[in-house]
């Protein structure tokens, strides 16, 4: 807060430039030494917030012509996208062939096979492909997001509901 402080005559004067309808920034140049939010917590304080709108004056609203209302179309089973021809690839069956991940090749499956705190647990081994793991392994690991249909984008919705008009 500023040095000035309020003094009882810089609330009579705050209170009388408030009522005269100035708005916040021109009381606060007058008073001198306050901020428009200072001033604008104090006359919340007083309570002197409820007056009438001031300073600004409203044109009447032009009228708009009213909307068109939209095109109800009958849904009829919605496109979708043609799903790419993936070759599945089972994931490998049986124990792995590597016993330790030391010892598993920089372009070898690192799939573990079993449990971790037993004697037999091994990882795959197998030819990886582009990623850690083999094809079927790579398959189990990231499974394919269902393709959204076609008509959950709005800019489509807007196009087919223009074609049935």
């Amino acid at each position: 807060m500023s040095d000035t402080g309020w003094t009882p005559t810089r609330v009579e004067t705050l209170t009388s430039l408030w009522r005269d309808g100035l708005s916040a920034s021109q009381v606060a140049k007058a008073l001198g030494g306050v901020t428009r939010n200072a001033v604008i917590g104090k006359v919340h304080r007083l309570g002197l917030s409820g007056r009438a709108a001031g300073g600004v004056v409203r044109r009447p609203a032009t009228p708009r012509p009213p909307r068109p209302s939209p095109i109800r179309v009958a849904r009829s089973p919605s496109p979708r996208l043609a799903r790419p021809v993936v070759a599945i690839v089972e994931a490998p069956e049986g124990p792995g062939l590597v016993s330790r991940l030391e010892h598993v090749g920089a372009h070898c499956c690192r799939w573990p096979i079993g449990d971790p705190k037993s004697d037999s647990f091994t990882f795959c081994g197998r030819p990886a492909g582009d990623g850690p793991y083999c094809g079927g392994h790579d398959r189990a690991a990231h499974q394919p997001r269902p393709l959204k249909p076609l008509t959950a984008d709005p800019l489509v919705r807007r196009v087919l509901a223009g074609l049935a008009a």
